[in-house]
């Protein structure tokens, strides 16, 4: 290529990302002339005054077997914007090494094309490939630059030697795409061609902020995990949770990490690790979290395997101890109603009227928001409210997700701890 051609693109990419919030821009100190860095820097804060949080999180499970030599675009949802871009890969459910060729972090355009510009190179102890034995996790290094909350991120990554069971999330609500080969650097959409509803090997986005902020990580289910709220919208409750907080001057609390699992119970493995398995890596393992909202234990419940109030109840009082031991605080939710789904009986909803009562009343979470109150029904009050029912009378829809959100007092999220 000739130098006139190289400085043209160049130039064209800068002003790409003037133009374009980009969010993986480089460090504004960078671009400002030296005097103003250096009075900016003689107020700047120190690193005592920042920290890593959790900006985006997805609960990893056991997935079937991936093929290898393969390329993976996912697209996620930051919560809390900040520098210093970290990613999190799991191999925790897999029997193999898997190799982590290449890894880039971009910007999404529109479907799989990337924002000019935008998606540059990850790291993992400086090398810019890496092997995960099986079981472990491996974070990148920081990206400098900045990333904006409430962006459309995308991580692509090249994948090799994957062999036996995957890690991933299965039900993501949102379309990533994949494709043969070595494609991860590229910004066009031309070669993404395998559209797919599942994120793998991604579980955790961290971005460094001031420590005055914090985030919330939601431990749930299918109705957390979103099931019935839109596809490629992000309408999960987490996510109208995390517009809220963003909208909120007055809430040091700003990144949702979304934990749940479609399927999942607090005692029993099944749809993914029970609750109490995956409490450690899933949640406290995630950085600068402040709190745990915890809404679980409709699974349990209509499964009819015996669990009894007080079976449900000790589980509760494990993860608000263990979280409390943490020094996070823990906000308790109330079952939300599931008459007309197909497991619904008198003796299930016996359990759940139980349940509920202590959630209220048992003190054991540092603040309780009463989601079966907000989404029940006035006139059948076992029922989800038709306005709300996402159409199988169990997953509430998009009105009905925003709804849960919103029934949230910001200031519940907070507590001395």
């Amino acid at each position: 290529m000739r130098g006139g051609d190289r400085l043209a693109r160049r130039l064209s990419a800068l002003v790409a990302a003037a133009l374009v919030c980009v969010p993986l821009a480089a460090p504004a100190a960078q671009a400002r002339p030296a005097a103003e860095a250096g009075a900016q820097n003689a107020s700047a804060p120190t690193a005592r005054d920042r920290h890593f949080t959790v900006t985006w999180g997805a609960s990893a499970d056991r997935q079937g077997a991936g093929p290898a030599e393969r390329s993976y675009r996912l697209v996620v949802r930051t919560s809390v914007g900040g520098s210093a871009l970290r990613i999190r890969l799991t191999n925790a459910f897999g029997e193999n090494p898997v190799t982590f060729a290449s890894a880039y972090a971009g910007l999404q355009r529109q479907g799989a094309e990337l924002v000019r510009g935008s998606n540059r190179k990850l790291t993992f102890d400086g090398q810019p490939s890496v092997t995960v034995p099986a079981g472990a996790t491996v974070l990148s290094d920081p990206l400098p630059g900045k990333l904006a909350a409430q962006s459309n991120l995308v991580v692509s990554l090249y994948v090799t030697g994957a062999q036996g069971p995957t890690t991933g999330h299965g039900m993501a609500m949102q379309t990533s795409y994949a494709t043969a080969g070595d494609h991860a650097a590229e910004e066009a959409a031309t070669n993404w061609t395998d559209p797919m509803s599942s994120w793998y090997w991604l579980d955790a986005v961290s971005v460094e902020t001031s420590t005055a902020i914090s985030s919330v990580v939601t431990l749930g289910d299918s109705i957390t995990d979103g099931w019935a709220s839109s596809t490629d919208a992000n309408r999960r409750w987490p996510d109208y949770l995390s517009r809220r907080l963003q909208a909120a001057s007055d809430s040091p609390v700003k990144g949702v990490a979304n934990e749940g699992i479609s399927g999942n119970k607090v005692l029993a493995d099944g749809a993914g690790e029970a609750a109490l398995r995956r409490l450690d890596r899933d949640v406290l393992s995630q950085p600068g979290v402040s709190t745990v909202f915890v809404l679980e234990g409709i699974n349990d419940i209509k499964a009819h395997t015996g669990v009894t109030v007080d079976d449900l109840i000790a589980g509760y009082r494990q993860v608000a101890d263990r979280a409390h031991a943490a020094g996070t605080c823990v906000v308790g939710a109330t079952v939300m109603p599931y008459k007309g789904w197909s497991e619904y009986d008198a003796a299930g909803e016996a359990v759940r009227q139980g349940v509920n009562d202590w959630i209220r009343h048992g003190g054991a979470f540092d603040a309780v928001v009463d989601l079966d109150k907000i989404t029940r029904s006035p006139y059948d009050p076992q029922a989800l409210l038709p306005f709300f029912d996402g159409g199988d009378h169990i997953h509430p829809n998009d009105k009905g997700m925003q709804a849960m959100a919103d029934a949230v007092d910001l200031s519940a999220l907070r507590c001395d701890r």
